[in-house]
């Protein structure tokens, strides 16, 4: 017969911490021989001598041993629950754990199987052993075997929520005392979550590097074939009806723009020079292209990581094709100057000012680029120009 799920789950809940209380009982027993062991140094305890051998060897004794404890404690939590307390622990609240948590638990742990479990057992059960035979001379009437059943399944629920209660307790004390300090642990997390988002970034700049290269690679050079067809067409099919030469000439101007628009995707995606040649070249190739007059100064003795030469490029391009569009400028400066660790990125105009990230502009996607990297993102846009937006990138991720 199969117990319903919700029995079923409560008994192997129950099991499952009656087998860690035991696990923490015995641990606890292994401590208290210890503590023993000062005792059979010397067992005069009459005078003061004997008093500090009582009290303070063994605890010393148990503090000594303290690590051993401990790393059984994170096995026992680690192979009965799946709980993983890392290290390494502080010495002082371990010592708290091992001497006064530790032991406190398991005093509780004991009452719960000597009294709660075993005498809610017990009295739960007379009416088997009066229909065994036995006699209970204590029991002379049937109500007073059925109030000391109901006593004994009451204890035996406090049992029940007794082994689950410390347990619980064991756990929030554990990792709070047997752990590494927080501001420790937050560090390591803050570094863990640092690497992991670098990853992230160059995993996504290797995506965006590989579109670049199928685009070029594939989908360009079919629309430059399809191109190059079509102008052939125009000029050697001259005996075609006039709607059919108007039907080619539309082809083939779209292709030319579908090619020019696909290039001014892949230089935005990752472009070749910039791998190639390095942030100076790229920028040089976005101010010749640029349908204002930029100015552009380039100062970058050492190449800063390819993820940060990628968001800088971005940047540029993007702030570049936002002042076209908004800015209603004549011409932009645009600075690039590695000082340090630092790559500062400085773009202006001449506009009318007015740039904000809220309108959709662009500038969210440029914040969201420059904090992927953990840089830092300016914008000084006021009603009349000008439009200065200043970027800092770490140029070591």
């Amino acid at each position: 017969m199969r117990l319903p799920t919700a029995p079923r789950a409560a008994l192997i809940r129950l099991r499952r911490d009656a087998v860690f209380g035991l696990a923490g009982i015995s641990v606890q027993f292994l401590a208290l021989l210890v503590m023993a062991v000062p005792w059979l140094v010397d067992d005069q305890i009459s005078s003061l001598r004997g008093v500090l051998l009582a009290v303070a060897l063994p605890i010393g004794a148990l503090a000594a041993a303290a690590p051993v404890f401990t790393a059984m404690q994170r096995r026992r939590f680690k192979a009965l629950l799946g709980i993983d307390i890392p290290g390494p622990a502080r010495r002082g609240p371990e010592l708290r754990y091992n001497l006064l948590v530790g032991p406190a638990i398991a005093c509780g742990g004991v009452f719960v199987w000597c009294f709660a479990l075993v005498v809610g057992l017990a009295a739960s059960t007379v009416f088997t052993w009066s229909s065994l035979g036995g006699r209970l001379k204590f029991l002379p009437t049937a109500m007073a075997a059925t109030y000391v059943t109901a006593l004994g399944l009451a204890l035996l629920a406090l049992a029940y929520w007794l082994i689950g209660a410390l347990a619980r307790a064991d756990v929030r004390a554990a990792t709070a005392l047997l752990g590494p300090d927080p501001a420790t642990e937050l560090e390591r997390r803050v570094e863990d979550l640092t690497e992991r988002r670098a990853g992230t970034v160059d995993a996504a700049d290797a995506e965006r590097r590989r579109i670049e290269r199928d685009l070029h690679d594939g989908a360009q050079q079919r629309l430059v074939s399809m191109a190059v067809n079509l102008g052939l067409a125009k000029a050697t099919l001259g005996d075609l009806p006039e709607e059919a030469r108007k039907v080619i000439d539309e082809a083939h101007r779209e292709a030319k723009e579908a090619i020019e628009e696909l290039n001014n995707l892949v230089r935005g995606l990752h472009p070749a020079v910039l791998d190639d040649r390095g942030l100076d070249a790229a920028l040089s190739g976005i101010a010749a292209r640029a349908p204002l007059p930029v100015r552009l100064h380039v100062d970058i003795p050492e190449r800063p990581a390819p993820t940060v030469e990628a968001v800088a490029y971005f940047v540029v391009s993007e702030s570049l094709a936002n002042t076209t569009k908004h800015a209603q400028a004549t011409g932009a400066d645009v600075t690039v100057v590695r000082t340090g660790d630092i790559l500062r990125v400085v773009i202006a105009d001449d506009g009318i000012g007015g740039a904000d990230p809220a309108q959709g502009s662009g500038l969210t996607g440029l914040v969201g680029r420059v904090g992927s990297v953990d840089g830092t993102f300016d914008l000084s846009s006021p009603r009349g120009g000008p439009t200065v937006i200043t970027v800092e990138l770490p140029c070591v991720l």
